[in-house]
């Protein structure tokens, strides 16, 4: 801690600055894993088959009740909505089913992407950092005293170096940290896309049917 806070210290100003990319980041880690693990995931292969069932079954009723079972999970809100459809027409299903997709994979990508963003802020501020060191380092060999010379060139030093170091310490969780969220996120989205296609088939099969579906 000691080593850390005399790196903090010899960074300057810049070490502050790039405090504010690593606050956001730190943030938008914990909102994405409460949001993509607790809240808008679930087993959607073991879900569907469930419903397959339920719509084989003709039982329309159960199969929105049981995605109501999971009213914050973005796959059964795109599967209840074709559901509530299920007794209309083809293009009612297709609508329905479009729209809650459109509505729920933008909330499942949402700032995602932004850790990529504070990643190269963090990159970038800690090169301007490094920048300004240098160019305290040559101010010190051109201007100041000899005696003065050694202790100026160090601190310049210790400012472009530190603020290299601290700007990739954040940008390296960030972009990993994107990489394992956006496999998780497109999980979801992928899940979206395949069983609201699938759910489309089977009720429009249904209504072709009359409504009567046989296992």
């Amino acid at each position: 801690m000691q080593g850390l806070a005399k790196a903090f210290t010899e960074g300057g100003i810049w070490m502050y600055v790039i405090i504010i990319p690593l606050v956001f980041s730190i943030g938008i880690m914990i909102e994405r894993f409460i949001f993509l693990f607790f809240k808008y995931n679930i087993n959607g292969t073991a879900f569907m088959q469930q419903i397959i069932k339920l719509v084989m079954a003709n039982n329309i009723d159960r199969a929105i009740k049981l995605c109501n079972a999971a009213p914050s999970a973005s796959l059964p809100k795109v599967i209840k909505a074709g559901l509530m459809k299920a007794n209309k027409g083809e293009l009612d299903i297709a609508n329905a089913l479009e729209e809650a997709a459109l509505e729920e994979v933008p909330k499942v990508q949402k700032r995602t992407i932004m850790l990529t963003q504070l990643g190269s802020i963090s990159t970038l501020l800690g090169l301007l950092g490094t920048i300004t060191g240098l160019i305290q380092a040559f101010a010190a060999l051109e201007q100041a005293q000899p005696e003065q010379k050694a202790a100026l060139l160090a601190r310049g030093i210790a400012v472009a170096m530190n603020t290299t170091a601290f700007g990739l310490i954040i940008a390296i969780p960030d972009l990993a940290a994107f990489l394992f969220y956006a496999s998780v996120t497109k999980k979801i989205c992928d899940e979206i896309e395949l069983y609201s296609l699938k759910l489309e088939n089977l009720l429009v099969a249904r209504l072709r049917a009359g409504g009567q579906m046989t296992g």
